[in-house]
């Protein structure tokens, strides 16, 4: 299941992978209301994150990391709806794989710098679905195909090497060698 936090709206995406095949599950769009306190906003998105979780009994949670917004307040805000979709996946034992947008759209596109619409528009092609998704659910969904494509390249990459990950619970995508450790064969 892929995760794009967002303050206003949450988009997520469940991809199931045969082989090389994916297939569409389930998307869809949590809209957490203005109108109320920040602690409601977090507690609603927690009860619909939880319930999405429930619902479709992912194996791994892919969360968009975010490294810029537009000011210190909405980078608070949203570093806080972050933080309750690490907490409702790490909640449920399940594992976490962040990558950022550009490794993303990288993975789904062909290039780092793709625009929303054509996320969208990948997203579609790639899971054969009748009409675009909604951009919150797209990048959800383009978070967990990149998922299926990465994490899939590297187990097969960890298998062949005789390697493990560094941590059940390791995270794909990051640099400076953390994550994964790739063991020589002796």
């Amino acid at each position: 299941m892929g995760i794009d936090p967002g303050s206003a709206v949450t988009g997520f995406g469940v991809v199931e992978r045969d082989g090389s095949v994916l297939r569409h599950v389930a998307h869809g769009t949590l809209r957490l209301p203005r109108a109320v306190p920040l602690a409601e906003r977090l507690g609603v998105l927690l009860s619909g994150l939880g319930g999405a979780l429930d619902a479709h009994r992912p194996d791994v949670v892919v969360v968009e990391r975010v490294f810029v917004a537009r000011s210190a307040g909405a980078a608070l805000v949203l570093g806080q709806a972050r933080g309750v979709a690490l907490a409702s996946a790490a909640a449920r034992a399940l594992p976490v794989h962040e990558y950022s947008a550009a490794q993303i759209k990288q993975a789904v596109v062909g290039h780092g710098a793709a625009a929303k619409p054509q996320v969208q528009a990948m997203v579609k092609a790639l899971l054969g679905l009748p009409r675009a998704p909604a951009s919150d659910a797209a990048d959800a969904l383009a978070a967990a195909i990149c998922h299926a494509h990465i994490g899939g390249r590297l187990g097969a990459l960890l298998a062949a090497a005789g390697g493990r990950p560094a941590h059940p619970r390791a995270r794909a995508g990051h640099g400076g060698g953390r994550g994964f450790v790739l063991r020589r064969a002796r």
